[in-house]
């Protein structure tokens, strides 16, 4: 089964990417939807121009796809205009980190079914308690980068996303107001440094903290590529 992966650098996309690939299926592109609106409804926007570099360091094939419209319908005609080429390259379907979000979930499956693709998400429905819990478990880390939702605020931004974190966090969705610990709502978004399978790690060199309204942002301004610590594995 030949897949390209839709990644935003996010956890979810990329663990979902990974999970097919552990499993045997070829994960031969990673596609990231660029959208020109930085509040889109179908794609995460936070830091993607560092995707490429962990395509880099997954050994993977990337593809940086513009959105230039806004609102849903201009966000569906990028999605087609992405995909669209696949069938004739051999793609069996496409891989989405998607969790619970049926607007999300139903717009792609709609789109990749007219183009003659089947979408793969192997996330769809887990709890996401658990689904945070493995992806931390897997080795995965995680940097929170954005939060927009209370009780999250900016002292999370920046932070590593590991199992202490993660039991804070639903903590606090437990105290209220309740959130989705997996981020899946927008409550937060992440940018994966590392995952399985890398060959090495993004290393942040550069950040700055930005809020919009309710939304704090950590927009990472340097990174490269740095060799793996000791002990870890590509």
């Amino acid at each position: 089964m030949k897949i390209c992966a839709l990644v935003s650098g996010g956890k979810d996309s990329l663990y979902a990417a990974w999970l097919l690939e552990s499993t045997g299926w070829e994960v031969a592109e990673l596609l990231t939807l660029v959208p020109a609106e930085p509040d889109a409804w179908l794609f995460h926007t936070p830091n993607l121009r560092w995707v490429s570099l962990l395509a880099e360091a997954w050994g993977k094939p990337h593809r940086a796809h513009p959105v230039p419209g806004s609102g849903t319908e201009e966000e569906v005609k990028g999605l087609t205009a992405a995909l669209a080429p696949l069938r004739g390259r051999g793609f069996d379907g496409i891989s989405v980190g998607a969790i619970a979000s049926s607007f999300q979930w139903s717009r792609i499956q709609q789109v990749a079914e007219g183009l003659g693709l089947r979408v793969f998400a192997p996330l769809w429905r887990v709890d996401p308690l658990r689904v945070v819990d493995e992806e931390i478990s897997s080795g995965l880390i995680i940097r929170i980068v954005q939060v927009a939702s209370e009780p999250l605020g900016p002292e999370l931004l920046g932070r590593v996303l590991d199992g202490p974190l993660l039991s804070e966090l639903r903590a606090r969705s437990l105290r209220g107001p309740r959130f989705n610990v997996a981020g899946e709502g927008g409550e937060y978004e992440t940018l994966v440094t590392y995952a399985p399978g890398f060959s090495s790690r993004l290393e942040v060199s550069g950040s700055r903290t930005e809020q919009r309204g309710g939304l704090w942002s950590w927009t990472v301004t340097g990174a490269r590529l740095a060799p793996l610590p000791p002990g870890r594995g590509g």
